[in-house]
């Protein structure tokens, strides 16, 4: 069974308790396209604390580990907002 942005969701509060968590199933808008085939595609906007200090692909990276045991079960893009509690 394909990952679900529910799952997602999940692995990301475990991993980073943020103030703000969205995850968003954009699969439809890629229908057709031929990474639709590989997995599913979402957009990501989360903040925490843990992005404190962190450039933008330090920040990718850290989601990226946090959703590495879900990757293979049909992630095939991601679209990344990660926020410093700062930054809103």
């Amino acid at each position: 069974m394909p990952v679900s942005a529910q799952q997602i969701h999940d692995a990301l509060q475990r991993r980073f308790e943020p103030l703000r968590l969205e995850v968003v199933d954009d699969s439809h808008r890629h229908a057709g396209h031929a990474g639709a085939r590989e997995g599913r595609h979402f957009t990501v906007r989360l903040t925490a604390a843990a992005f404190a200090g962190h450039a933008r692909v330090a920040r990718h990276r850290l989601v990226y580990d946090a959703l590495r045991d879900l990757m293979p079960a049909g992630i095939h893009a991601l679209a990344i907002e990660a926020r410093a509690p700062d930054e809103g």
